[in-house]
């Protein structure tokens, strides 16, 4: 495994610190519009990563801070055997199967074993898409320089050395283009679109540049609910969908349930306690990318339709929390299916 403390003290000579985090983005409902003053690209489904080369070494960081070197020993090997040294660049590591992106597959590569990593590293192998550079080949810093600078230079960079593991980012500068990008988000490798300014600084930890996420909504059967973190008040609603086999999946969860609705909505759910809950894929316990903090949870009879809003889909499960928007009694829970966010 990797020893960040020998890095951070500059051993190697990478050309930034590897404590420099990645410029983030603010969530907005629109997109900027002002053709000419802003960059619009993809905004892809997997890991945010910087990649350090220095005159040997090459060391991966994601935007934790945390080494990613160890789970992609693939995505090492190439930076490492590119001719070009000390240079950074700002990306997205992403493994696509069938064309698509698979999240699911990444997160498997979080796996203490390093033989089993091996082995999905050849049967699954990454991709790293670059939209950014901190630092080109030679050292030089190119944090001060704007994008409309920096970008052309990303682009002789991948030029050079890129391949189909090491690819560049479509880029627009077309308000028109970028709009239809986000339309069609939300299904494959990307969740929606980034915004950056032309004549805008690389200005690490901050957050100037915008991003859009395609946001749509789907009616979903209440199959259970877990209670908040010690007390006996609902924390979330699990939320399920009927397949082809008329069997009630779980494929998410809400927790946006105002503070002053816990306490009826509570009585509401036990009263449907003793349910089958969901008789096909049922909730696990939480996982590290779990955002609840109880693995128990109280299965329903199926009776309470809700609909909720979401932006990604990853197999057949709602990437992240959703929010509720509004109960749905005038739906019957049979109509809730998988045709939804299909």
């Amino acid at each position: 495994m990797e020893d960040p403390g020998i890095y951070a003290r500059g051993e190697h000579g990478f050309p930034l610190p590897l404590d420099t985090p990645p410029m983030e983005a603010r969530t907005a409902e629109a997109l900027p519009r002002n053709d000419g003053a802003w960059q619009y690209e993809p905004k892809w489904d997997g890991f945010r990563c910087l990649a350090f080369k220095g005159k040997q070494a090459v060391d991966l960081r994601a935007k934790s801070g945390k080494p990613l070197g160890r789970y992609f020993p693939e995505l090492k090997a190439l930076l490492q055997g590119l001719k070009a040294r000390d240079f950074v660049v700002d990306g997205e590591i992403v493994i696509e199967i069938d064309g698509r992106a698979s999240f699911d597959a990444l997160q498997m590569r979080l796996h203490p074993a390093e033989s089993r990593i091996r082995k999905l590293s050849v049967e699954t192998p990454v991709q790293l898409i670059l939209f950014d550079m901190l630092a080109a080949p030679g050292g030089e810093l190119m944090l001060e320089l704007p994008l409309s600078e920096r970008r052309p230079l990303l682009e002789d960079f991948v030029a050079r050395f890129g391949n189909a593991a090491l690819r560049l980012s479509p880029r627009t500068t077309s308000f028109a283009n970028a709009s239809k990008w986000l339309r069609g988000a939300g299904h494959g490798s990307t969740d929606g679109v980034v915004a950056k300014r032309l004549d805008g600084p690389y200005q690490p930890g901050e957050r100037v540049m915008v991003k859009v996420k395609k946001l749509r909504t789907a009616d979903c059967v209440v199959g259970g609910f877990r209670y908040l973190n010690g007390k006996r008040q609902v924390g979330s609603l699990l939320l399920g969908l009927y397949d082809g086999q008329g069997l009630l999946n779980h494929v998410g969860f809400t927790s946006t349930i105002a503070d002053n609705e816990r306490a009826m909505l509570t009585k509401r759910l036990e009263a449907l306690r003793g349910g089958p809950g969901f008789t096909g894929k049922a909730p696990g316990g939480p996982s590290r990318w779990s955002t609840e903090r109880s693995g128990e949870w109280e299965p329903l009879r199926p009776e309470l339709v809700v609909e909720v809003r979401f932006d990604h889909v990853t197999g057949d499960r709602f990437r992240h929390g959703t929010k509720l928007l509004r109960w749905r009694p005038d739906k019957a829970p049979k109509q809730c299916t998988f045709e939804q966010i299909g």
